[in-house]
């Protein structure tokens, strides 16, 4: 498996950012998921994961449950969606399609409330149910203090009923 961590902080030459990124300075104008798919078959890949979010909440797929993602960045005059890029790819070559979600959002206000496993399980579910056959579901332990100082307890049962249940 490939994993592919591309985000807001490819720009801003972060490892992590702390959701505080000016997402105005995500243009990949010469992204080419093709490109990236193609390179990873052809060197014996079966399957990629893109990150989706990483911790700085920056979202890779028009999130309607937040501003901090690439419907706001100038990226094709905030037409774009690099997760339906990448898999669309991905079912173009014949690699399996994977999906990183940090549970941990250093940009989201509800973070370290009851109300965040929701928005997580709501931006879950845009990705298992948006993108066609999703081969994988990517999750760390991440779990830093939010932009309210509060640590976040993740309910990781309600995660997996629903993966089992939208893409079993």
């Amino acid at each position: 498996t490939a994993f592919f961590h591309f985000g807001i902080n490819t720009f801003t030459d972060r490892e992590w950012g702390d959701g505080k990124e000016d997402i105005s300075k995500f243009n990949p104008e010469k992204l080419d998921a093709e490109q990236w798919i193609k390179a990873i078959k052809e060197a014996g890949f079966k399957q990629a994961i893109i990150t989706a979010k990483h911790h700085d909440g920056f979202c890779l797929w028009p999130s309607k449950f937040t501003r901090h993602s690439i419907k706001n960045t100038p990226y094709k005059q905030a037409n774009s969606d690099i997760v339906k890029e990448v898999a669309d790819a991905c079912r173009k070559y014949d690699i399996g399609f994977g999906v990183y979600l940090s549970p941990w959002d250093r940009n989201h206000p509800s973070y370290g409330t009851d109300a965040y496993n929701t928005y997580f399980v709501n931006q879950l579910t845009e990705l298992l149910t948006q993108y066609g056959k999703v081969d994988e579901v990517w999750f760390d332990g991440a779990n830093g203090e939010g932009p309210n100082g509060k640590k976040q307890v993740y309910d990781f049962n309600t995660w997996y009923k629903l993966i089992r249940k939208l893409q079993p």
